[in-house]
């Protein structure tokens, strides 16, 4: 691919300089094109840091993340981490899935950023807010570095990820795993392909995640899954859930944690924009379900719990389920799947119980 050469200059979309029309990029360098990526924008940028502080009035269970890209291409109709484009004066919508922020010098930023004496090595998530290993990572190769540089200082991390292409690092991910904890989730929350494509148009197919599942415990790593969102009425069915969480059993996912849809700010006109399109009969149901708020009322949490819990029992998972210690969060949307770290203990670490879907010799416990 002659990515270089793909530079965007005096398009009609687009300025002199290649960037959107009042796009503001601080540390902008480039932004490129290629057939290969037909409809989409990289903005390349030179970002001046790496590591990203959680507030500390947040539910997740991790203080700091790593963002290499923002945007994502997986196009995902719910995605929680729309709005997120906003801050970059962009929309939750269509800029969202084709105006792709990636930092090209994430990894010397973070390099420079974990040898500082201040760092105290506190885990470190990505995947929170765009998935690291959407397409564009073939060509950048950024994850590779951030992989080395984390476990080079030291620092324990965990990766929540919709793409296959984590395969392509396993090897990293083992060697890293012997001097630090490291934790991998898979996002699998729809096993009918043609619903899959409609929601969440740019993922991988379900097969290649299940795959992706196998890959990781078949290298001696764990893998938490995240079905989630379980969205009402389409995906909350026994019909549906049973053989999802029985694909995950048979390819060996060492938990997972099942949450409903939520709909917060921008993202829940474009879901409903999608829905009216797809299924236009559940318009109304959603808008009484919702009301003017992002969340499920308790009712229909109860009513999944009730549902999922005896499914969990019979596919061997609810003896996966964390009990939780040190005041750690329950998971929530953007964290991490049931089982996504274990083998590891320590302060505020949360006891595992399932030794079977433990590699042999692995100690039972888990963070998240």
């Amino acid at each position: 691919m002659r990515w270089d050469g793909q530079r965007v200059d005096g398009t009609a979309a687009l300025d002199d300089a290649g960037v959107l029309p009042g796009l503001t990029l601080a540390g902008l360098v480039r932004s490129v094109r290629t057939p290969d990526f037909a409809g989409v924008t990289f903005h390349e940028v030179a970002c001046k840091s790496a590591l990203n502080k959680v507030p500390p009035a947040s539910s997740m269970p991790f203080r700091w993340t790593v963002n290499p890209t923002r945007g994502c291409l997986h196009a995902c109709t719910y995605c929680y981490a729309r709005p997120t484009h906003e801050y970059l004066d962009l929309d939750a919508g269509r800029d969202f899935e084709t105006q792709v922020v990636v930092k090209t010098n994430v990894v010397d930023v973070l390099r420079a950023e974990l040898a500082r004496p201040s760092w105290k090595r506190e885990h470190v998530a990505l995947g929170t807010n765009t998935d690291p290993y959407q397409r564009p990572e073939g060509r950048y190769r950024l994850m590779p570095g951030i992989i080395e540089a984390l476990a080079a200082s030291g620092t324990p991390f965990s990766i929540l990820t919709k793409g296959p292409l984590l395969r392509r690092d396993l090897p990293l991910l083992q060697r890293a795993a012997e001097s630090v904890p490291v934790g991998i989730g898979v996002s699998l929350a729809l096993l009918d392909p043609v619903l899959q494509q409609s929601v969440e148009p740019g993922t991988p197919l379900p097969q290649a995640r299940l795959d992706l599942v196998r890959a990781v415990r078949d290298a001696g790593l764990p893998c938490g899954v995240m079905i989630a969102p379980v969205l009402p009425w389409l995906t909350d069915t026994v019909e549906h859930l049973d053989p999802l969480l029985g694909r995950l059993a048979d390819a060996g996912a060492t938990g997972v944690t099942v949450l409903p849809l939520h709909l917060r700010g921008s993202v829940k006109p474009w879901y409903l924009d999608w829905l009216a399109r797809e299924h236009p009969a559940l318009v109304g149901r959603y808008r009484r379900l919702y009301g003017n708020g992002a969340y499920v009322p308790t009712e229909y949490k109860d009513w999944l719990r009730a549902r999922t819990k005896p499914l969990l029992e019979q596919h061997g998972f609810e003896r996966r389920v964390e009990r939780q210690a040190g005041g750690i969060p329950r998971p929530d949307e953007g964290a991490f799947p049931t089982g996504s770290l274990v083998g590891w203990g320590g302060s505020g670490v949360a006891s595992f119980e399932g030794a079977d879907a433990l590699a042999p010799g692995a100690a039972q416990t888990t963070l998240f």
